[in-house]
């Protein structure tokens, strides 16, 4: 069941169009997601779905920079140049916690959220849902790959300093010897983890298994439609030779965008980068429109 929560009307950031943003429930085969649906005026437009990052939630990292949040930026950017966005919650992150907790988080699950996703936009007549597009960041990027090997329904995708190669991601992340015993473990086993940034998780075996089995190479492979790889050069979180991995796996066209920018885009110390990068983004949409 799908229900309209709340709705209110904002103008996008980059200019003076109106937009109607409504917090919606998507639901999927294992509960239901919450999520932002962004409109802009007219008549319905294309749409992009936002899968969001390792811990992140749907409106993404507010800074002094950009204190709305990435992703709400992106949607209020992509609204003014005439895009509809989804931004979601995968179940177990923000708000999506009615039926799992984050502990309970996986790549398998969340590609499983962003495919219903898509369902959803296809189904609903406020967009041009045959008309759809994907940005995954980070973790939200290795399953964007997924989401569209195995649906085979988005125009084009765009993965931004996207996981390429978990094991060595999340080794890094975590610590291999806590990958490893992980995996060694019951997929049901809890495992208390303290992350470099300070926060404190849980997590599952079962995230720790996927994290050795999940192949980025093999699902994108599936993907022959037009590809983005957008990749920080100054990125130690997933480094930069990801960008090749996703290039060469890639099963059709794909284009790289670069800039000296981390992780996050350098949003903590200013806001250009990332405003160029969503722009060469929306470009590529544009240029790759079925």
């Amino acid at each position: 069941m799908r229900a309209l929560i709340s709705t209110i009307a904002i103008a996008a950031t980059t200019g003076s169009a109106w937009a109607s943003e409504s917090v919606v429930t998507v639901p999927t085969p294992g509960g239901d997601m919450v999520a932002t649906l962004m409109l802009p005026d007219g008549d319905p437009a294309p749409v992009v779905l936002l899968l969001h990052g390792f811990t992140g939630a749907r409106d993404e990292l507010a800074t002094e920079h950009v204190p709305e949040g990435v992703f709400a930026r992106t949607a209020a950017q992509l609204a003014e140049a005439g895009y509809a966005s989804l931004r979601v919650d995968f179940r177990g992150s923000g708000e999506s916690t009615d039926e799992l907790d984050f502990a309970d988080t996986t790549f398998e699950g969340q590609v499983a959220d962003g495919l219903a996703a898509l369902d959803y936009l296809d189904a609903l007549e406020t967009v041009a849902g045959e008309d759809v597009f994907v940005i995954g960041w980070s973790q939200g990027g290795l399953v964007a790959g997924a989401v569209a090997g195995r649906s085979g329904k988005p125009d084009a995708v765009a993965l931004w300093n996207a996981v390429a190669d978990p094991v060595a991601t999340y080794g890094s992340l975590l610590g291999a010897d806590v990958i490893a015993a992980g995996a060694e473990g019951p997929e049901d086993e809890v495992h208390s983890l303290a992350l470099p940034w300070g926060a404190e998780i849980e997590l599952k075996g079962a995230f720790f298994d996927q994290v050795m089995s999940f192949d980025p190479d093999a699902e994108i492979m599936g993907y022959t439609g037009p590809l983005l790889v957008v990749q920080g050069a100054n990125d130690t979180t997933v480094l930069p030779t990801s960008a090749d991995l996703w290039l060469a796996g890639h099963g059709g066209d794909g284009e790289l965008w670069t800039a000296e920018m981390d992780h996050v885009f350098n949003v903590f110390g200013e806001a250009e980068t990332l405003t160029r990068m969503i722009e060469a983004t929306i470009e590529f949409f544009e240029r790759n429109a079925d």
